[in-house]
């Protein structure tokens, strides 16, 4: 399956999770919701992954860690703030980039309707 059909199931998911929650609660909540959803759906993904960052001849072993990567194609980054800010995109691009994934979807939870909480980031998509 590519980016593009990943990223339609996980839209379908994080809609369906935000009506049944609402905005409010703490990313940890949505991102244990989020995971039950795409486990029904029978996607693999990894949660809280460690990612690696190498700088010059240095590894550092944690650079950050993603909130989720499905299927080792999608990287989703949950927020649940008032408003993302400019940096909060930048963020998931640099993780891309890290990464060499070419999709990552910034899902801010707290909004009224989730399609205006959905930002899609591409590196060489």
């Amino acid at each position: 399956m590519d980016e593009n059909a990943l990223s339609k199931i996980i839209v379908d998911c994080c809609y369906k999770l935000h009506v049944n929650l609402g905005p409010g609660l703490l990313e940890s909540v949505y991102e244990e919701v989020l995971s039950f959803e795409l486990s029904r759906h029978k996607l693999s993904f990894e949660r809280q992954k460690p990612i690696p960052v190498i700088y010059e001849d240095i590894k550092l072993d944690i650079g950050f860690r993603a909130d989720l990567i499905v299927e080792n194609k999608v990287i989703i980054e949950i927020k649940s703030v008032e408003t993302l800010a400019p940096v909060h995109h930048k963020q998931l691009l640099t993780y891309l980039k890290l990464t060499n994934l070419k999709l990552g979807l910034l899902i801010n939870f707290n909004v009224d309707l989730i399609k205006n909480g959905i930002k899609r980031i591409v590196n060489k998509l």
